[in-house]
């Protein structure tokens, strides 16, 4: 008996369980699957806790993944030099146990002492120098534009580095608190290469053991970590079920003690049972449908209009999500500090005036629309709301489904399709998201259309001060600009949703909506 799961890095495939394993998670019995390997049998003092994760990574290595999934099997296994709090994303010490701009285009760092990465390398200056230059030029690196700032990294003491600019870029400490700032053995990617994505080695509170594709991937506690407190379970399991009803049938039935990104639907399921909790929070976790304006039809901003004007944001929130969540009008939640309440209601659901946007861009007959979709069941269901919505202003759409990681590569790395639904997870600094999105060279800008010189300026202006109500004033800008030339169709933010066990004690929920194990510990 097998089961479907997607498969980030190969497409989808069948992974096969044998029949007790699969009984277990449809009928919820609460044995525990018999999974192979050591670090699966038995459980070292704090137990283990095991994860039911709805998405394979597409990369164990910060650098070379390409998935806001990556990052809850990310942050067990690499510090990074900066930190953020969980409630407001403010920075604070990680690696770097203090930073500052001596100039507007210098920020020294100074690093902590005393730290070493899980081979035993020790963490210093010439390792964050190794890190840096390498997330900045390697070709293999998708974080490219995350210091495309930085004009030199210099080891200036051994515990200080000092980063020269190009141009003032008060985002940097929070960049350096994502896959940028996590840091990896220099000695291991110089030994593994390549394969460096599925052998990691980093400095955070749990070291990899294995990846099973599909299956597993399973940490152990560090035990010379510099944070003593951090690791309070002896390591963590995760079990990869990207269908999340499945995920929650396997906490509920014992085989799992925590699963995450769950659906309002799971919800109602979890306040009627007995054996299992709930937390829920905002995040910055946007869906939205990337456009592809680099490219005809949607290089034509009439064109990306009536696409926003035919979407009726609430209802696709109360059928998507029963309510639970809030309309999306640019890629920042009311919560945040950068929100702009002008722009609310920017696009308003008015099918008639997106077909007279349509005809004006020469379409009176109206248009096909090829967008790029995932196969699991949820993203179904929310594909269908939208196809019926766009028929309704004369939009005739197909998706074209696949898993993830193929999907996502067909459209980001090759430009295929005129979108894809998919989700923005956020950044810790807002700036980056707008960067990463729309200047030319980002990833995440498929079409890598060159965007309006004023759109340019104003997020590098939104860089280059520390005062942050002058930045939220240059963010106003440059979320201004996006929603005027529609550069993308924002939809819902998504509330974070997890449920566990009762024996898991002292999860927290935190506004980026990726889980961290930090302090979580077995009752």
């Amino acid at each position: 008996m097998s089961f479907r799961i997607l498969d980030e890095s190969r497409g989808p495939s069948r992974v096969a369980l044998t029949r007790r394993q699969m009984i277990a998670v449809l009928a919820g019995g609460a044995a525990s699957l018999a999974l192979p390997g050591g670090a699966w049998a038995g459980a070292a003092a704090g137990g283990r806790l095991r994860v039911a994760a709805p998405a394979n990574p597409s990369s164990l290595d910060p650098a070379t993944g390409g998935a806001g999934s990556d990052h809850p099997f990310l942050f067990p296994m690499f510090d990074t030099l900066v930190m953020w709090d969980f409630e407001t994303l403010e920075a604070k010490p990680g690696l770097a146990e203090s930073w500052q701009f001596s100039d507007a285009k210098t920020l020294v760092l100074n690093l902590r002492s005393g730290v070493t990465f899980h081979d035993g390398t020790p963490f210093d200056a010439e390792a964050v120098k190794f890190n840096l230059e390498r997330n900045k030029t390697a070709p293999r690196s998708n974080i490219k534009a995350d210091l495309s700032t930085v004009e030199a990294v210099e080891v200036t003491g051994p515990m200080q580095v000092t980063l020269r600019l190009q141009q003032p870029d008060s985002a940097l400490p929070l960049i350096l608190s994502d896959r940028a700032g996590m840091m990896c053995s220099p000695t291991a990617v110089k030994k593994f290469g390549d394969d460096h994505d599925r052998n990691p080695v980093g400095a955070g509170p749990w070291k990899f053991d294995a990846w099973v594709n599909n299956e597993r991937i399973s940490v152990t506690r560090y035990e010379n970590h510099w944070r003593k407190d951090v690791a309070q379970v002896a390591g963590i399991d995760f079990a990869i079920i990207p269908e999340v009803n499945t995920g929650l049938r396997s906490v509920m039935g014992g085989q799992n003690d925590f699963v995450y990104q769950l659906s309002p639907q799971q919800k109602q399921i979890m306040d009627r049972a007995r054996n299992i909790e709930s937390v829920s929070g905002p995040t910055l976790y946007c869906l939205q449908i990337y456009l592809n304006y680099g490219r005809k039809p949607l290089d034509d901003q009439r064109v990306r209009l009536a696409i926003n004007h035919a979407i009726d944001r609430e209802a696709f929130l109360k059928a998507s999500m029963m309510g639970i969540g809030e309309v999306a009008w640019m890629n920042l939640p009311k919560q945040h500090w950068a929100y702009e309440p002008s722009l609310e209601n920017c696009w308003p659901h008015d099918p008639d005036k997106a077909r007279q946007l349509l005809a004006e861009a020469g379409y009176k007959d109206g248009m096909d629309l090829h967008l790029l979709g995932y196969t699991d069941q949820r993203s179904v269901q929310r594909q269908e709301i939208l196809i019926e919505q766009f028929r309704r202003a004369g939009i005739r759409c197909r998706f074209e489904n696949g898993s993830i990681a193929e999907k996502s590569a067909q459209y980001f790395a090759e430009g295929r399709g005129d979108g894809i639904l998919s989700a923005w997870t956020g950044r810790p600094d807002p700036s980056l998201s707008y960067a990463l999105m729309y200047l030319k060279d980002a990833y995440f800008n498929a079409g890598h259309a060159e965007p309006s010189p004023e759109l340019t300026e104003a997020i590098l202006a939104s860089r280059a001060t520390e005062d942050q109500e002058a930045r939220k004033k240059e963010l106003a800008t440059v979320q201004r600009i996006v929603t005027e030339q529609a550069l993308v169709a924002p939809l819902i933010f998504q509330y974070e949703l997890a449920g566990y066990t009762p024996k898991v004690q002292g999860f927290k929920t935190n506004l980026l909506g990726k889980p961290k194990f930090e302090g979580v510990h077995l009752a």
